[in-house]
């Protein structure tokens, strides 16, 4: 069986992968609850992805969420209308993603279905000023055609200071002007723990989406921000869930489990956590799709031998994955270099398979960012809490993104 972008999954065929045949839906386990069945007069009943309550928004989100950090076809994205007849409704936008292309082509698909208020739509800034999420929202609603959207998140958060309250009051204009319904941060480098235990205290954060996989499970300063978030009622919403390593060679297996993939078992694990409402994905094929709708619609629990094995895998490629702690690292380099996105563009390169994205990021960083000709990481590798060797990959990262 195979599938590729212009053929869309029958139901007979997600049922036969799922390992639902003969089910007419999804039944509810503990934790989650059926989502609403949304079908066309005369249209089969599908099984749909299970939904979650997202915090104090009070809404239920299916558990796995588009992720838009790419490119689509800006006439009729194809994937959107196969998401949404599974119950995948909610969309990950962003201002910056494939300069803001994803953004018009998922404003397109609203424009031509008619289907707004049958979709989430999620949006962020990347200016991280009250003025400037104001100015991005009116931006992203010219591209999404739309008059509002369901969450705004302040992008890739690094640092609490712009959780002011300042920011709060235009959080409140903007919901008070039903331009959005709820308001949160995105966050993926090696301050969140510090960033979620802030949002904790703080009334007007409604959800918040940051990077958690199988390699956090031991860290105890996120997991004592988790329960503070957890406990104050934010959603939670992961994301970077697979945990890829920066570079990978011939030690590193794929650690397929009895029934999932690793990047199946990967989603179960998080879903596993009654604290994540859901978790957000980058399915840039129906193939990729169809696996993650998969494992979402099936209700096994993930054995504890797949769990072992993600484990072993953390444990494996624990040198070639880098966490984002640049506070630890960076104080051994020039100012102005930034190891941990120059790591993460280069497993885009090399795990994502997307070369034309990683040089493209890698390109809009600073001018000193890319100066990385003649630099000693060596020190920088020395103090690596994962023992990463910074300096053979920056080394890489010179030449392949350049």
């Amino acid at each position: 069986m195979k599938f590729n972008d212009q053929k869309q999954m029958s139901r007979r065929e997600m049922l036969k992968v799922a390992g639902l045949a003969g089910l007419a839906g999804v039944a509810s386990v503990t934790g989650l609850a059926a989502a609403e069945p949304a079908k066309a007069e005369g249209e089969p009943q599908l099984p749909q992805v299970p939904r979650r309550v997202l915090g104090k928004t009070g809404q239920k989100v299916p558990i796995l969420l588009m992720g838009m950090a790419m490119k689509f076809d800006n006439k009729f994205e194809p994937k959107f209308a196969e998401a949404m007849r599974f119950g995948v409704n909610n969309f990950d936008a962003a201002d910056c993603y494939a300069g803001g292309t994803s953004e018009s082509a998922l404003g397109n698909f609203v424009d031509r279905t008619g289907k707004r208020k049958e979709m989430w739509i999620t949006t962020k800034s990347c200016d991280h000023s009250p003025a400037g999420v104001e100015r991005l929202v009116n931006q992203s609603f010219e591209r999404l055609k739309t008059d509002y959207v369901d969450l705004m998140f302040l992008h890739g958060l690094k640092d609490e200071k712009f959780l002011s309250p300042e920011m709060a009051q235009m959080a409140d204009k903007l919901k008070k002007a039903g331009k959005i319904r709820f308001f949160g941060f995105s966050c993926h480098d090696g301050t969140g723990a510090q960033l979620l235990t802030k949002a904790a205290t703080l009334p007007w954060i409604d959800a918040i989406m940051f990077k958690y996989n199988f390699r956090d499970y031991g860290n105890q300063e996120l997991n004592d921000a988790m329960d503070a978030c957890h406990k104050s009622n934010i959603g939670l919403i992961a994301m970077k869930t697979q945990g890829s390593a920066v570079s990978f060679d011939d030690r590193v297996k794929k650690f397929e489990g009895e029934k999932f993939n690793r990047a199946q078992a990967v989603l179960k694990a998080v879903w596993a956590d009654e604290r994540i409402a859901a978790a957000v994905s980058h399915m840039d094929t129906l193939e990729k799709m169809k696996q993650n709708i998969a494992a979402a619609l099936d209700q096994t629990p993930i054995a504890a031998a797949d769990q072992a094995r993600l484990q072993q895998y953390a444990a494996a490629t624990e040198d070639l994955y880098c966490a984002g702690c640049d506070h630890i690292c960076g104080q051994e380099l020039p100012a102005g270099l930034q190891v941990g996105n120059t790591l993460r563009f280069l497993m885009y390169h090399d795990s994502y398979r997307d070369p034309e994205k990683a040089r493209e990021l890698f390109a809009k960083l600073p001018a000193e960012a890319r100066q990385l000709a003649g630099v000693d990481f060596s020190a920088a590798s020395a103090v690596c809490p994962r023992h990463i060797n910074i300096a053979k990959h920056m080394e890489r990262a010179s030449h392949v993104l350049a």
